[in-house]
């Protein structure tokens, strides 16, 4: 029988609800024309890492740009404050590929060089967020709330290494840091939770190598255990009397989904288990996949098919990393890539953080009262949405360029000698009047993917201890994937140890739902489902998951849980073309090609311009856009060509 929200512990005073940064704050959506939304009162010693409730793309972040769009503000009503600040680079965003063109820029143009990063959230980082919480037990506990892991350093461009290297990050430490053994000293293992709404019984089942050894605890009928344990144990060649090209073509415009349909003939109930299988590499699950990514990543079926062994040039990027990954999946903070954006505005603004090295970056305090000082020659303004930003005069002989921003309720002005945009795409054409038709549909090109990714503070590890557990997926939930955070041990912060401790689960949603349609449509439908979503409906639903799956093993939600922080970002992913729906890659043209280009004083950098979500790709744009600006030294490493990991790493030359 369902729990109700009492047993669920949903009204219950733990650390959940900032009433300003959840459901109450309720601005925007009637915002007459000319009207700034207000920003939210701010208390002296704000620190916005240690907030629960709703975060990442929280309220009071996007609502003024909103109403820019949708024609209800323009940038002519009301009085425009002129600041009389002049700086020689202004960026807009600070997520790590602002943050990089402004550390890149001044180590171009030179430490004295004046720059004001603008961004439109409460806090730098963009996606690279740190979420931090205070245990019963007195123990701070740090997770990711963004950004992830350094993907593949081994392929990393020499622009980024070397930008690596300035920041002290030496990838190989983290073989020490990140505890391989972690999950297997302790008797761990992942977990699939079949829930009643999708397969007709509540049931967390432990996998292991065989599904012969597990599927028979499933409630499955008996043709979805025996196809299942066909797929996994010894597939068929079901492309039986292909030659190998025939093969491998029909592998880049065929979804897995259909594969298991009219290839496989597997039940139904099989294209259900896996349907979110590759939600966490590509931003959609296997009715929006082609085999030859679903190979990539290991989903079972195609062992047997005389493949080779080499990847294809129709794979995603993702698709192509996953095939040749050189590294282990263990570049990984205590905060996810926060630290990187952390050690970024520490090289930039003195005083911010403490500390000199990779180690010390993780328990450094942060002063937010420090970042937009006037003293300062790099600044960082937050809660500043940036609404204009045009050349003073014809782009092509202009000497400056002016940035209009809303902060509170007014407008502001200042001047830049130049300007890099590293906001989302979508964004440009709104705020960059100069930018042509063109520019501005193949900006609109990226159509991000929307995530949740929640932090759930447990009082201990116990029920999953119990149930021999550190994840599991959730296919026909709400919530997609339960798993335990990195087992990450660095500079003084220790991860748990044992069942007794506290410990982060982190919660994830890809908000992709299935129909068979482009990712790009999934996304956009995701996107509106995602902003409809309450912070309670997300709470009420990590506390249901919670309590059907580790019920068995003890768990309690209601005494349980003690924080929950869900960050909401309504554009996660950049976009990652793939097939079969770009039939144009990978030979081309781009749509970034045309999006990315910069003209008069203005650049653009972020990860959409690379179309790859990942932190290095970003930092690769913001090399790029800043040598449009300065031109590139002489010495200047190299920095990546195209979307996705190094050609010469796949076998493309």
């Amino acid at each position: 029988m369902p729990l109700d929200d009492s047993e669920l512990g949903l009204f219950r005073p733990i650390t959940r609800r900032d009433f300003l940064n959840g459901t109450a704050l309720a601005i925007g959506a009637a915002a007459a024309p000319g009207v700034i939304l207000p920003r939210r009162a701010r208390a002296q010693n704000f620190y916005p890492p240690a907030l629960t409730g709703l975060r990442g793309h929280h309220d009071g972040s996007f609502e003024t740009m909103h109403a820019l769009r949708d024609g209800e503000l323009t940038v002519d009503a009301g009085s425009i404050a002129e600041t009389g600040e002049t700086y020689d680079l202004v960026v807009v965003g600070g997520g790590i590929s602002g943050l990089a063109a402004a550390f890149q820029y001044r180590e171009q143009n030179g430490p004295a060089s004046r720059i004001l990063i603008l961004d439109n959230h409460d806090d730098f980082g963009g996606h690279a967020r740190r979420n931090e919480f205070t245990a019963s037990d007195g123990r701070l506990v740090i997770g990711y709330g963004g950004s992830q892991s350094l993907q593949s350093p081994s392929l990393f461009s020499p622009a980024v290494r070397v930008l690596m290297e300035r920041l002290g990050v030496e990838p190989s430490r983290f073989e020490q840091y990140y505890d391989s053994a972690w999950y297997e000293y302790r008797g761990l293992a992942e977990g699939f939770f079949f829930a009643a709404e999708s397969f007709g019984a509540d049931r967390l089942v432990r996998l292991s190598e065989l599904a012969a050894d597990w599927v028979g605890a499933a409630p499955l009928a008996d043709k979805a255990r025996a196809d299942l344990i066909e797929l996994f144990d010894s597939p068929r060649d079901y492309f039986a009397g292909m030659d190998r090209a025939a093969r491998l073509e029909l592998m880049t415009r065929l979804t897995y989904a259909d594969f298991l349909k009219d290839y496989v003939k597997a039940d139904p109930q099989v294209t259900a288990f896996l349907q979110t299988s590759t939600h966490e590499y590509f931003g959609c699950g296997i009715d929006a996949v082609t085999c030859a990514d679903a190979w990539s990543i290991g989903n079972p079926g195609f062992d047997a098919m005389d493949l080779g062994d080499e990847p294809l040039r129709a794979m995603s990027p993702s698709g192509r990393l996953n095939f040749t990954d050189p590294d282990d999946y263990i570049h990984h903070f205590p905060d996810g890539n926060a630290s990187i954006a952390r050690l970024l505005v520490r090289a930039l603004v003195p005083g911010v953080l403490t500390g000199t090295t990779m180690e010390d970056i993780v328990l450094s305090g942060c002063d937010y009262g420090r970042l937009d000082l006037a003293a300062n020659p790099v600044r960082i303004r937050l809660d500043a949405t940036a609404l204009r930003v045009r050349h003073e005069g014809d782009p092509a002989s202009a000497r400056s360029v002016e940035v209009v921003y809303a902060r509170g309720d007014s407008l502001h002005r200042v001047t830049a000698g130049h300007v890099v945009l590293a906001c989302f795409n979508q964004v440009v054409p709104h705020i960059a009047p100069e930018v042509g038709d063109e520019q501005a549909e193949a900006l609109r090109d990226q159509q991000k993917v929307p995530l949740l990714y929640a932090n759930v503070l447990l009082r201990d590890w116990r029920a999953m201890a119990g149930l021999g557990i550190h994840a599991f997926s959730s296919p026909g939930h709400y919530w997609d994937k339960v798993e335990m955070d990195f087992p990450v041990s660095m500079g003084g912060y220790s991860f748990a140890d044992k069942p007794e401790d506290p410990v982060l689960l982190h919660v994830g949603k890809v908000a992709a739902f299935p129909g068979g349609g482009p990712l790009r449509d999934q996304a956009l439908a995701g996107r509106y489902w995602v902003q409809e979503q309450t912070f309670e409906d997300m709470e009420r639903a990590i506390r249901d998951l919670l309590a059907r799956a580790l019920g068995p093993g003890g768990f309690d939600p209601a005494t349980d849980i003690e924080a929950i922080t869900v960050n909401r970002w309504s554009h996660g992913y950049a976009y990652e073309y793939m097939r079969p729906w770009d039939e144009y890659w990978p030979d081309g043209p781009l749509p970034i090609e045309t999006a990315r280009k910069g003209w008069g004083r203005i650049a653009i950098a972020n990860s959409d311009a690379g179309a790859y979500a990942y932190a290095h790709s970003a930092i690769d744009q913001a090399t790029r856009a800043v040598r449009e600006l300065l031109g590139e030294p002489a010495d200047a490493p190299a920095i990546a060509d195209f979307p996705g990991p190094p050609r010469d790493a796949i076998g493309l030359d």
